[in-house]
């Protein structure tokens, strides 16, 4: 007897603990949570409309041919041609452009101004959040405003002022960034280890490199693009560069951390990060469906019927402005591809997540192939390579298409490179 009181005890008990942990079934008729014994299931943040993510398009799943199209000039053998398949996915209808960036640019300066200012409180969950209404009581055009900076190192020291205007310090604008290493963890070498020794944390410097119009032409005229590019309202949706590709990953995670908070604010569950595109999504995205054609309006030619140009490139033997634009152009100029993204050719080359390494598509995986190497300060030059698509307005003809394939170092800024980002959610907008 006494056996079966205990028996008893523990099942009273657990069933306790089941209604207190809330595996509850189906409402009762007064709208509260009953226990009917059966599995409902219990939704990590609850059902909600997932609004569509503006100015992105949905890239469906599917298998393509990915590698060159055509015959490769230099017989490099670096990309050769395979058959991968491709889960669905986002992309950016166009590249990242100044305005996107620049608002990017605007809240890593109003987060540092306020950490400056104090304008910063921690709250109940030990997380720290900036005072709004400090903030906002904070007027760029006010002369209080920037006297109140003056006592901070934001603002330009005496001796690099022109004209003694007091302006912001550009290298003072740094996003901290703090990501989980999800490859490095996953290694069964470090199964078991503490969670801290795969946090990556550090510091970027966002504003974009403005001096590469002028550096990156030796004896060319370029300083107009050198002062405006960025700043003028004509340039606003222009794709951005000067961009590196650090800088562009600090985005990305800023664009997470962004949406996240928004949702966090109207008690909705968190969202996949957005990143930039594998060298594998980027191709399959440019190709808007068309497995083995050369570009991503098709075969062969890189003018349509009438005899115009269909991207931004150097064509012929450098005659810049036969195709509408000297430079750049906006970043939605030309015609899409049957996937609807803009400028997947030409106007900047972009840059991806991926390592550029000559071997790879040797022993990449055919099923969403991926290779990075999350490259350190003292790692050789060669393993800081990332790989770049899609040629650019200074670019001949050859990098305009789909398969071609070259790079740049992940620590380099150029006035022809910049970026687009992707992000993996479902197809449907409810859930």
């Amino acid at each position: 007897m006494k056996m079966k009181s205990h028996y008893y005890t523990l099942v009273a008990l657990a069933a306790l603990s089941l209604a207190s942990c809330g595996v509850m079934g189906k409402k009762d008729k007064g709208g509260a949570l009953a226990n009917d014994g059966q599995l409902h299931g219990i939704a990590p943040g609850g059902r909600y409309v997932l609004p569509k993510p503006p100015g992105m398009v949905y890239i469906p799943q599917g298998t393509f041919h990915m590698g060159p199209s055509d015959e490769d000039p230099s017989y490099a053998f670096s990309a050769r041609n395979r058959s991968v398949s491709i889960s669905g996915f986002w992309m950016d209808a166009t590249e990242i452009t100044n305005n996107e960036y620049r608002q990017f640019v605007h809240w890593v300066r109003d987060s540092t101004i306020a950490k400056k200012l104090g304008f910063v409180k921690t709250g109940s969950d030990g997380i720290e959040y900036v005072d709004q209404q400090k903030m906002k009581n904070f007027k760029w055009n006010d002369p209080k405003s920037i006297e109140q900076l003056s006592s901070t190192d934001l603002i330009l020291s005496p001796e690099d002022r022109i004209m003694g205007r007091k302006e912001i310090d550009a290298s003072k604008l740094v996003y901290h960034s703090e990501t989980f290493d999800l490859k490095e963890a996953a290694k069964r070498e470090n199964a078991g280890k503490p969670r801290s020794q795969f946090i990556v944390k550090k510091d970027v410097r966002i504003y974009p490199d403005t001096l590469v119009w002028m550096r990156d032409f030796s004896y060319s005229y370029n300083e107009p693009m050198t002062k405006r590019y960025f700043s003028h309202p004509a340039f606003g949706n222009y794709p951005v560069v000067g961009v590196n590709w650090h800088q562009a990953t600090a985005f990305c995670e800023w664009r997470t951390h962004y949406l996240n908070s928004w949702l966090e604010g109207k008690k909705r569950s968190q969202e996949s990060d957005f990143r930039l595109p594998t060298e594998a999504q980027w191709e399959y995205a440019a190709r808007g469906g068309r497995s083995q054609s050369m570009f991503p309006w098709g075969n062969y030619y890189l003018r349509n019927k009438k005899g115009c140009l269909l991207a931004n490139f150097k064509p012929g033997r450098g005659n810049y402005p036969e195709d509408g634009g000297f430079y750049t152009v906006r970043a939605d100029a030309y015609w899409p591809n049957d996937f609807g993204l803009y400028c997947m050719s030409g106007n900047v080359a972009e840059w991806t997540s991926s390592i550029y390494y000559e071997g790879g598509y040797t022993f990449q995986h055919d099923m969403n192939p991926d290779v990075r190497w999350n490259a350190k300060d003292t790692d050789p030059p060669k393993m800081k390579r990332k790989v770049l698509r899609g040629g650019s307005w200074k670019d001949v003809g050859y990098y305009l298409q789909t398969g071609s394939r070259t790079y740049e170092y992940q620590d380099s800024t150029k006035s022809y490179v910049g970026f687009r980002t992707v992000i993996d959610l479902p197809a449907s907008s409810s859930r």
